[in-house]
């Protein structure tokens, strides 16, 4: 039995007034959402406005204090002591100020120490460089994200270039190989058929409450390295990553969703640490029923405005879900829309390099899948918008090759019903080499998914017949790039403009340097998010891909085409997301798609202040 005494008395009032109070602000935060049509509008309405920049939806009001303003750090409950150094959103590390240290009872847990988060990163950027597997640096990323949010993205944002390739593409390409042995504790939702029929409770499970993207994947396409099955998961989070650290987007409105439906890859299926459903692919009506009830939930928890982006399914379901959902949804496919996206904006920017105009070129494309069909349609569209002419007469420009040579006018009865756009009148041709012969194409692009396929002879003959051939090898990872960037120079002896889909390293040729380009669609798809989200946009329409790839490459500059480039540095990645963002919102309220009213009257200022903002919060 407890003592009566006064001691003893004021711990139990205490504690019972702890809990009034608790009540009373998560009733009345609760109020305000609902009050608000379940969103928050205290985002930042004032262009410019100083401070730091709170994210879209900061229902907690701590992203749009400035530093040294305080907030609480709830989470249940105000978080204290152990709990809070275990909570990724608001730990701090050895970053807690004395202060801070007494008021959440953390006297004792930290070493006596106080660092600054400058000094934090000094001191985690040195552990990284000393990891000679990149796998092992993008485990130590995602144990850091997992410890300490807010230290991870200012990481990431910091060091853009360093660590891109670490948290994407190459290295996330290996980790989803390799998910089963290095998963640790869950990063999004696993939906698979054994939640068919309460996937809206599945979604409920998820902590946060307001989500604006959700990036999906159903795994059976990762990257260049077929079908991962429930290890896809990797991809999502990696994409969710890059939504915050280059588009500003808060963490806790991204949700990473892998679909499970079991895998074809026998490898894995044998694999006991496999964790995914260990049966063949569902198929056919039980597929195209689950990934229904998925998006109607989807509809239902979250809202009208919520960005869906599918990532990484197979080419026969990408385009049926794409044009199944795009007049219902606010849907985006980055493998179709986001790289074609990114490839025509490097098109528009090379036109300074090679002269004339999209109208004037050939294209010859390798690959007829997702992203190739999703490129060439773009490239077509961006050319009828200028000249005015048909589609039907602007896709005459280009040429694809598929695994079983040119796709012509002959083919078209066995074709897919996404190539039969492409079928010109031509005689058959099987081989690429022969192909770029008979095509004579002015840029060479490959989307095929199979490395080494942009030969000493392809190469060859695309500049005996262009002074600049214009060479993109999109591939990824860089094991299945359509040829390298030292290939592409050399072969070419230096004539070449080349860009590639994941990164390489500078070339020297004849005593020049030449710094290869990437066609990353990291360069698109964060600032396409945030233009849709700060805008309301309630659908994705084609005239705003072409507005941000216009957008992307307004802001390659001169000191880059000097250096043969086509595409602005990363450096520069938040500054480039917000002119994409505003140019997609302008977009947005042109077309009659945005909701959120009245329009700012400067929408890059009105982007760059609703961008999260990684630095750290001084808590009361």
């Amino acid at each position: 039995m407890i003592p009566l005494n006064r001691s003893n008395i004021l711990k139990v009032v205490g504690v019972e007034r702890r809990r009034v109070v608790r009540k009373f602000f998560v009733a009345l935060m609760e109020k305000t959402v609902m009050m608000n049509g379940g969103r928050d509008y205290s985002v930042v309405e004032e262009e410019g406005k100083a401070g730091f920049g709170g994210g879209v939806e900061d229902v907690y009001g701590e992203d749009s204090a400035t530093e040294d303003q305080l907030v609480t750090p709830w989470t249940i409950s105000v978080a204290s002591g152990y709990t809070l150094l275990r909570d990724p959103h608001h730990n701090k590390g050895l970053g807690f100020n004395e202060k801070e240290r007494d008021a959440h009872y953390l006297r004792g847990l930290l070493p006596p120490a106080v660092f600054t988060q400058e000094l934090q990163e000094k001191k985690l950027m040195h552990n990284l460089r000393k990891y000679d597997v990149p796998l092992h640096r993008y485990m130590a990323m995602m144990d850091l994200q997992e410890r300490n949010e807010r230290l991870f993205y200012k990481l990431l944002i910091d060091n853009v270039e360093e660590l891109l390739p670490v948290v994407y593409t190459p290295t996330v390409g290996e980790a989803c190989q390799k998910y089963g042995s290095i998963f640790s504790r869950p990063q999004g939702l696993y939906i698979s058929l054994k939640e068919k029929g309460k996937i809206l409770e599945v979604l409920k499970n998820w902590p946060e409450k307001s989500i604006q993207v959700i990036v999906v994947t159903d795994g059976e396409r990762i990257l260049g390295l077929g079908d991962l099955g429930c290890q896809g998961m990797g991809i999502p989070v990696g994409k969710l990553s890059l939504y915050t650290a280059l588009g500003g987007i808060r963490p806790s409105a991204c949700l990473p969703v892998t679909i499970d439906v079991g895998t074809n890859n026998e490898q894995l299926l044998k694999d006991e640490f496999y964790i995914g459903l260990r049966h063949k692919r569902a198929t056919g009506q039980e597929y195209a029923e689950l990934l229904d009830e998925f998006m109607n939930a989807v509809k239902q928890n979250y809202g009208e405005k919520v960005l869906v982006q599918f990532e990484d399914f197979a080419n026969h379901n990408a385009f049926e879900l794409l044009a199944r959902y795009r007049s219902t949804h606010l849907v985006f496919n980055d493998d179709i829309q986001g790289t074609a996206s990114v490839v025509l904006a490097g098109l528009i920017a090379a036109l300074k390099l090679v002269g004339g105009t999209l109208a004037d070129h050939t294209f010859l494309f390798l690959g007829a899948g997702e992203a190739g069909t999703g490129i060439a349609e773009l490239i077509a569209l961006e050319i009828s918008k200028q000249t005015k002419a048909p589609l039907e007469e602007t896709r005459k420009k280009i040429w694809l090759v598929d695994s079983r040579g040119l796709i012509v006018s002959s083919r078209k009865e066995s074709l897919q019903h996404f190539k039969k756009p492409w079928a010109h009148e031509h005689e058959p041709v099987k081989a690429l080499l022969d192909a770029v012969k008979a095509i004579k194409p002015t840029v060479l692009i490959g989307s095929s998914g199979v490395g080494k396929t942009f030969t000493k002879e392809v190469v060859e003959a695309m500049s005996s017949f262009n002074k600049k051939p214009l060479i993109l090898a999109l591939s990824n990872p860089t094991s299945q790039s359509e040829c390298t960037a030292e290939e592409a120079y050399t072969w070419s002896k230096g004539r070449a403009i080349f860009a590639s889909g994941s990164p390489f390293d500078p070339v020297e040729y004849d005593g020049k340097v030449f710094v290869p380009g990437q066609a990353n669609n990291a360069y698109i798809f964060p600032g396409f998010g945030l233009g849709l989200i700060i805008s309301g946009a309630i659908r994705v329409h084609d005239d705003m891909l072409l507005a941000a790839s216009e957008a992307l490459a307004a802001q390659v500059a001169q000191e880059n085409f000097d250096k043969g480039l086509i595409y602005p540095p990363f450096t520069n990645i938040r500054k480039i997301s917000a002119h994409i963002a505003a140019k997609v919102a302008a977009k947005a309220y042109e077309l009659g798609l945005a909701s959120r009213l009245p329009r700012p009257k400067d929408l890059v200022k009105y982007a760059e202040s609703c961008m999260y903002s990684p630095i750290y919060r001084s808590y009361r």
